[in-house]
């Protein structure tokens, strides 16, 4: 079994005026940072193996931020963790986006949701494969996480805030990808109980 933390990056000056990001490598802001600094101060007391991330700057610096605190090596770059491209609609505001293209009207260049769905769990069958019984971290992209959200439990999440620098849990076996839990605190073991070193990857101040 592999065991896959899904963080979202933090903030950027697009997240915090609403306008669409997609493709379009926008930075952190300091917000961002900082909330990349917590989640890594969240992270420690546990093992983890390997962090990878979406090639995006601002997914990639978030990363960089936790694998800091975690004393980790540099995170692993992955093309396949990239965002949903927009298309014609990256860079605009939800108004703009339902005045250029209201209802179903096509946006060009926009990347379909299943695309994005077979590319992302194509991209994590891979990575379980290649780190199988370890404790992957992966930064990616709200619509990255949502996409693996929809695929385990097929429910849309379009009603769930998929916030700034939050972190989701999953298993994957032998029997598929499963959600451990949305907004993962951390502050429960979420590993398998039946691992070997079950010990070793409990959070720190819980052992006795």
């Amino acid at each position: 079994m592999t065991n896959f933390f899904l963080v979202r990056h933090g903030e950027t000056d697009w997240n915090l005026v609403g306008r669409i990001q997609g493709a379009t490598d926008i930075p952190l802001n300091d917000t961002g940072r900082s909330q990349a600094q917590k989640t890594g101060e969240k992270m420690r007391g546990r093992r983890w193996d390997v962090i990878l991330s979406s090639p995006l700057s601002r997914a990639y610096e978030t990363a960089s931020i936790i694998a800091a605190s975690l004393g980790m090596t540099e995170p692993i770059a992955d093309d396949d963790l990239v965002e949903r491209n927009y298309g014609e609609a990256e860079g605009m505001t939800g108004p703009e986006l339902e005045a250029f293209y209201p209802n179903d009207t096509p946006i060009p260049g926009r990347e379909s949701r299943e695309a994005v769905k077979i590319r992302v769990l194509a991209a994590i069958h891979r990575i379980a494969a290649e780190y199988k019984g370890k404790n992957v971290v992966i930064v990616a992209h709200g619509g990255v996480i949502r996409a693996v959200l929809q695929s385990t439990t097929g429910q849309a999440f379009f009603g769930e805030r998929i916030a700034n620098g939050s972190v989701h849990s999953f298993h994957h076996s032998d029997d598929g990808l499963e959600l451990v839990q949305f907004n993962d605190p951390l502050e429960l073991l979420t590993d398998d109980i039946s691992l070997p070193d079950f010990e070793d990857q409990q959070p720190l101040e819980r052992r006795e």
